[in-house]
This record gives C-alpha cells, structure tokens and sequence, in this order.
C-alpha cells in the first residue's frame, strides 16, 4: 500500500498494514529540536503519511471603522484573494511527482473564525445573539466565496481532501448553543463539505475545544476527519465508542499535560495507549491534539515520534 491508501483505508474504517501519522511542530519547537537530529528540513524529518498545503484563498482587506464597533456595521465588506494559482497547481503537481502521501489542502479559519475575524470574537458572538440576520447574511457571503475559491482546486486529482477550520468550542462547552450553531453554522458546512465529495474529496474538520455536543449533526451532514479531539475538553474514548464507526480522528495525545510535562517513557506510554485504542476498527491518524511548540521537551518530541514511526517499522 502506499502512505496515500494507508490514510484512506483509515479515514474509511479499512484494514491497513498499519495506523498512519500527522503530526506537526511550530518553528519554535523545530529549532529546539534540530541541534539532535541529522536533519535540516523538518518535514523530511517528520516525514508524515500526509502533506498539508495551503490554497490561494481570501482575507477580508480595508474594512471600515464600524466593523469593529459594537453594533453591527453598515459598510459593505471588501475582501482581497491570496496566492497564485499557477503557482499552486504547478507545485502540487511537482509534489506529487514525487511524493506518495496522502495530500491534505488546509484552510484555518474558514467560516465562523473567518466571521468573527472581521468584527472580533466578542463582537460577533454578539451579533449572533441580538443582529442574527447581520450574522447569517456575513455567514452566508463567507460561505459563497469559499465555495468559489474551493471549486477552483478541486477538480485537481492530486488533492485527496480538504480541511475546514473554525473553533465551535471553548475546553467546557460550544461557544454558542447547539441551537444557534445548528441555524447559523450547520447550512454553510453542509454546503461545503456537500461540494468537497461532490469531487470524490474527503472532509476535515479542525475544531478546537469542546464540540461534543454537536459531533451527531457533524457525522449527518457527512464529516469524515474530527480534529484535534483534545483530551482535556472531551472523552476521547467515549468519542471513539460513540462515533469510532462514523468518523475518523486526527489528534488526542495531550499537549497541554503529557508532552510538556511528562517523560519521554509517559510520552510514549500515552501515545501507543492512545494509538491502539483509537485506531481499533480503523479510523484514527496519529498525532497530539495541537501543533508541538517549545514547551515540550525535544526528548519528548522524539519519543512521540518512536512510537508514531514503531508501526513504520513493523510493517517492514
């Protein structure tokens, strides 16, 4: 198999020759690692069964003064497009001239982050409550550009799924009720994921904190990837139990206890209990909850990655 079937076969409940990994480090934790290891490239280093890539997408560019006021803003939004799309085509396609992993497409604050960026969290949580129909119609306008700038790298067969990003939850709870996210949020996701399997592409998801709540509305309009599933907001076996035949996940080993604050030998105990009660049946690629930074010790960067690299091995 190659690394791209071996993430599919998981994300598809399959039998694979072993569990795949993702896992990703800020700068800040490469260059602490870098001095112990023969390696200048960290993604060579890391060499991952799946290759993230950014896409030409879009800002929001000049807005108004009224955008951050309280009260909804009457201005018009003005938005400018990032990147090249010749550049991006020709460089997925050299990528993948050369590469057999599974390749990833990564927007971070695609849809409700993408919302509040333009008027600030605590004010569009705000309009959410008392100005919804200013909510849906910006919610709305996001969604009608994202569907373009999508449809315009989908078609590419090199692109085996996307990833949308927006946090719905705080550690304890949805940062709305499952009521407001169900009418506000849930029509637009729909209309995006809808789009991304029309081109035979999977859905991921990043969201950080507790989604718990809505993860039954997310398996309906057709997740296929949950991430980061953050052990200290949710029970991830309980996720696993509950939805383990529904959806995948990516994440779950703690960045917040385990990998800063554990031993190299509690880091590895973690991730291989984590790794084999979460890949059970298929359905989970290995990684921690969030990109490593430089609060966890390189030690435990590189026991992380002995476990994660134990099944590489194995299959050999």
């Amino acid at each position: 198999m190659t690394r791209r079937d071996i993430v599919k076969a998981a994300i598809q409940h399959r039998t694979a020759e072993r569990v795949p990994y993702f896992i990703q480090l800020c700068g800040d934790a490469w260059e602490a690692l870098k001095p112990l290891v023969d390696e200048d490239d960290l993604n060579a280093f890391l060499d991952n069964d799946v290759e993230g890539f950014g896409i030409p997408w879009w800002n929001w560019h000049e807005l108004g003064p009224d955008w951050r006021g309280f009260s909804a803003p009457t201005s018009l939004p003005k938005v400018i497009g990032t990147g090249s799309y010749p550049d991006f085509v020709n460089g997925i396609k050299a990528a993948r001239e050369k590469s057999d992993k599974y390749f990833l497409m990564m927007i971070y604050g695609s849809h409700f982050e993408k919302a509040y960026f333009s008027r600030g969290i605590e004010n569009f949580l705000a309009d959410m409550a008392s100005e919804p129909a200013f909510a849906r119609k910006l919610l709305n306008t996001i969604i009608e550009k994202n569907l373009v700038m999508l449809e315009n790298v989908l078609a590419l067969p090199e692109i085996d799924g996307v990833l949308l990003g927006s946090d719905w939850g705080s550690q304890i709870d949805l940062l709305m009720s499952p009521e407001v996210w169900e009418e506000m949020i849930r029509p637009g996701e729909q209309k995006e994921y809808d789009l991304v399997h029309s081109y035979g592409k999977d859905v991921w998801v990043h969201s950080c904190g507790c989604v718990e709540r809505i993860i039954p509305s997310l398996v309906e309009i057709g997740l296929d990837v949950l991430n980061p599933i953050q052990p200290e907001a949710m029970d991830i076996g309980k996720l696993k139990k509950n939805y383990g035949d529904k959806l995948a996940f990516w994440g779950g080993i703690s960045t917040q206890d385990t990998l800063p604050y554990g031993t190299p030998d509690e880091v590895r105990e973690e991730t291989r209990r984590v790794r084999d009660m979460m890949s059970r049946d298929g359905g989970y690629i290995l990684a921690p909850a969030q990109s490593i930074q430089n609060d966890v010790p390189p030690e435990n960067i590189l026991a992380l990655l002995e476990v994660a690299r134990e099944a590489v091995t194995e299959s050999m």
